[in-house]
């Protein structure tokens, strides 16, 4: 029987390199399919919603904003909305799932610096998987708020969309019931703002639950 190469014989250097740089395509490959496949998403969701509202209007104009029409309009904006939410749900799935590849990638540079300590200089992406880490990795400069960072998220594009339909479809149904317009809009605002925080405070519980549950093994220095 052969023995096994020396943990710290080039050989055996070489095939974990080749392992972890393996590894990295396939992570890259997944995280590249993965951000396509919600940018299409909601490119659907946005053409679906500009379409039906336009059908909104042009069946408004045709049937004189009859009886007919506000149901007709009640169900379009209920059918947006449900696209909307599932649109939602899977854009705050990606965003984590994002993370997690950033993590993984992250672990695997700071194994080619194990392999290797003095590429460390040349890799501007992280190489700690670790919080820390994960920002340098999503901005390489350094210094960008997390405030920016969230508010320019595809998440909170979804939810501001969102929190517009259920102001619109709340506001309708309400008029529609007779109610005055005051009450009706002032109702319909603090609906959309209830599903804005809500969601914003649902997309910050499940990235601490992320870094709860995963602790690092690389972590940054201090």
């Amino acid at each position: 029987m052969s023995e096994e190469p020396d943990a710290a014989s080039p050989a055996s250097l070489s095939i974990r390199a080749q392992l972890l740089a393996t590894e990295h395509w396939s992570l890259l490959a997944s995280r590249s399919t993965t951000q396509g496949e919600v940018l299409t998403r909601i490119s659907m969701f946005l053409t679906f919603t500009s379409a039906s509202l336009l059908s909104v209007a042009l069946v408004g104009q045709a049937t004189q904003f009859s009886d007919a029409f506000r149901a007709f309009a009640l169900t379009i904006l209920t059918i947006d909305l449900m696209v909307g939410l599932l649109t939602h749900i899977r854009v705050m799935s990606v965003g984590m799932e994002d993370l997690m590849y950033v993590i993984a990638m992250n672990r695997l540079r700071a194994a080619y610096l194990d392999l290797d300590p003095g590429i460390a200089r040349y890799l501007m992406a992280g190489s700690h998987d670790d919080e820390e880490g994960a920002k340098r990795t999503y901005y390489f400069f350094g210094g960008r708020k997390d405030f920016s960072q969230v508010a320019g998220s595809s998440m909170v594009f979804m939810a501001t969309v969102n929190a517009a339909l259920i102001a619109l479809l709340v506001g309708s149904a309400l008029l529609v019931a007779g109610l005055p317009a005051v009450v009706a809009v002032s109702v319909a605002v603090v609906a959309a703002l209830a599903f804005f925080v809500t969601a914003l405070a649902r997309g910050r519980r499940r990235y601490l639950d992320a870094w709860k549950n995963n602790p690092p093994i690389s972590p940054t220095p201090r």
